[in-house]
């Protein structure tokens, strides 16, 4: 789909786009950035077309309360357009990037308790005003999956029915984040759970190509067929926790909706070692099965689980270890 943007700049920021897409990049968040970007434009009143410092620092102090990180990104994303400007003749200011923020986040890994807490809250969630959006439909399914495979959310919503393969039991993410093909295999369990989805989502929902296109439709869609957004899961989960009885600082801070990948990481480490098995002697395989490129990005999840989290290494329930994929092949 075709980029939308409304300020003077609307030509140039459509082309950026369009030309950063043709290189390979999805430049998904980035466009968002950018949509902002051209909002800010309008708001601001701004009638002059010129890309200045006045207009770049405007962009940058758009807001006091997002992360370092967050405004990091958002400077990197303008930069490059100002580039872009540059080489087709439009001067532009570029601003100097700050320090890198450093990365002091800790996952929040939640109890066997609280997600049979958060599964009962999916299952029970009412629906108060009706949306074409709202997402009540996928949800048990859906925070299942993401538990029970940590995959992330991204490549959740964009599983086709194709890509689930309920009788070998596995999924086929495509161009994943780090853009590799992958195979996750998963239990029965969690194939119980899908069967079920599907059948209200086939009875409940008319599909538009209903007799030869449905393998080719969204797996987890809105009751309008269109594929499910991110956000929308987002806002849902954050009242989720609270009729969980989790505290929640907000959809942006922990605990959080990735923090489901998190908790699997470490739930598998533990149901690892209660087999018997050494925490990094499993290293390798829950690495591959993460799709992480590097075993450095599997790392931090042994030393969570064994240095901040001790006392799951202690706990012998094992509560939802039935929903967790047999990582290692016997």
């Amino acid at each position: 789909m075709k980029p939308y943007f409304e300020s003077y700049f609307a030509k140039d920021l459509t082309e950026f786009v369009e030309m950063k897409r043709s290189l390979g990049y999805k430049f998904r968040s980035e466009e968002e950035m950018l949509r902002r970007f051209d909002k800010m434009i309008l708001i601001s009143n701004f009638k002059y077309p010129l890309l200045d410092k006045t207009l770049f620092d405007n962009w940058i102090n758009l807001s006091k309360y997002e992360m370092p990180l967050t405004k990091y990104h958002r400077i990197v994303c303008l930069n490059q357009f100002s580039s872009y400007l540059r080489t087709i003749g439009i001067k532009a200011y570029i601003a100097p990037l700050p320090k890198y923020p450093d990365c002091q986040y800790i996952p929040y890994i939640y109890t066997h308790d609280e997600m049979n807490r958060i599964f009962a809250a999916c299952d029970n969630v009412e629906l108060k005003v009706w949306s074409s959006q709202t997402p009540i439909l996928v949800l048990p399914c859906l925070i299942r999956m993401l538990y029970a495979t940590g995959i992330r959310i991204g490549e959740c919503i964009q599983l086709d029915e194709k890509d689930v393969d309920l009788e070998k039991k596995y999924l086929i993410l495509k161009d994943p984040k780090n853009k590799k093909d992958r195979i996750v295999p998963f239990n029965d369990s969690l194939s119980v759970v899908c069967l079920e989805y599907l059948r209200h989502k086939h009875n409940i929902v008319k599909l538009r190509d209903e007799l030869q296109g449905w393998k080719n439709t969204p797996f987890f869609i809105t009751p309008s067929g269109d594929r499910l957004k991110r956000n929308v899961i987002s806002i849902r989960f954050a009242r989720i926790l609270i009729a969980a009885g989790i505290p929640s600082n907000g959809i942006r801070k922990c605990p959080r909706l990735h923090d489901l990948r998190h908790t699997m990481a470490c739930h598998s480490f533990v149901k690892l070692s209660e087999e018997g098995l050494d925490l990094y002697c499993s290293w390798p395989y829950l690495s591959t099965y993460l799709g992480h490129q590097s075993l450095e990005s599997t790392e931090r999840y042994v030393k969570l689980t064994a240095d901040l989290y001790p006392e799951l290494l202690k706990d012998g329930s094992s509560i939802y270890m039935d929903i967790l994929p047999s990582i290692i092949m016997q």
